[in-house]
């Protein structure tokens, strides 16, 4: 199938590995032109020139911005004027006892998790509008429906992306721009990944042991009781990005493997 991407621009933010590196892979694929970014300049170039290698498209570019300062966030939008595609995938997590969340704890997971996706929709919304085409798609997380007890803040702001994102939606009457939500369930990433092992390091358990149990205890509604892959992300993110996803709008669709016990 032809998802008719050839050429579009494409920035998905947070995307040096995990479900960003397979989404910006998959855009790759399709022939948009990429834009990774990631933390360090090391990571960013370790990206393109594995994407490059994996993909045979030499149009993938990257930029490194920590999104939890404004000012490289704004350099990175200096950088790149336009854009057809926006991913916002950054995000932080971390298990933390609700008493021990800090103020300085909250305002951070607001600031990487919810404003970065606020900074750059602002900066390329109207652009989006005007040209009469464009994506914007937030990736949020099954927590935002159903919130995490070890991790409130982080559910938090998966619930404010999705708010986020149907307010900008109301905004496209009429056009050819969308904007949606993604919310995958727990997903094998590469922070998921480190989390899994050390939990199984600490019970001397596999790491295959603890994926069982993890889904037994702590995720037992999953009907697909295993990790996601991040490859199965992009795989509904690349045709919401689409021109054949037009009819979708305004959505969160989730991609959690039958986590959320409801058929809507």
């Amino acid at each position: 199938m032809d998802l008719q991407l050839k050429n579009k621009k494409a920035l998905i933010t947070g995307s040096t590995a995990g479900i960003g590196y397979a989404i910006a892979k998959n855009l790759a694929m399709e022939g948009a032109n990429v834009f990774v970014n990631g933390r360090t300049p090391e990571r960013v170039n370790e990206a393109i020139t594995k994407l490059k290698a994996e993909t045979g498209n030499d149009n993938v570019f990257g930029y490194a911005a920590d999104f939890a300062n404004a000012e490289q966030v704004q350099h990175l939008i200096n950088q790149i004027p336009e854009l057809d595609i926006l991913i916002n995938n950054v995000g932080i997590f971390e298990p933390k006892a609700f008493a021990e969340i800090s103020d300085a704890d909250w305002f951070k997971f607001y600031e990487v998790n919810v404003m970065s996706g606020v900074r750059l929709a602002r900066a390329y919304f109207d652009k989006m509008l005007k040209q009469n085409w464009g994506r914007i798609i937030f990736i949020s997380s099954e927590s935002a429906l159903q919130i995490p007890e070890e991790m409130i803040h982080y559910g938090m702001t998966k619930t404010a992306q999705v708010a986020v994102a149907r307010g900008l939606a109301e905004l496209t009457k009429g056009t050819a721009v969308t904007v949606n939500t993604v919310l995958p369930g727990p997903t094998f990433s590469e922070g998921v990944g480190t989390f899994v092992e050390s939990l199984a390091t600490e019970r001397n358990m596999s790491t295959e042991a603890m994926e069982k149990e993890f889904f037994q205890h702590m995720r037992p509604t999953s009907v697909l009781q295993r990790f996601i892959t991040p490859d199965e992300i992009a795989n509904m993110v690349t045709y919401l990005s689409s021109p054949l996803a037009a009819a979708t709008n305004g959505s969160a669709i989730r991609v959690d493997g039958g986590l959320v016990k409801s058929a809507f």
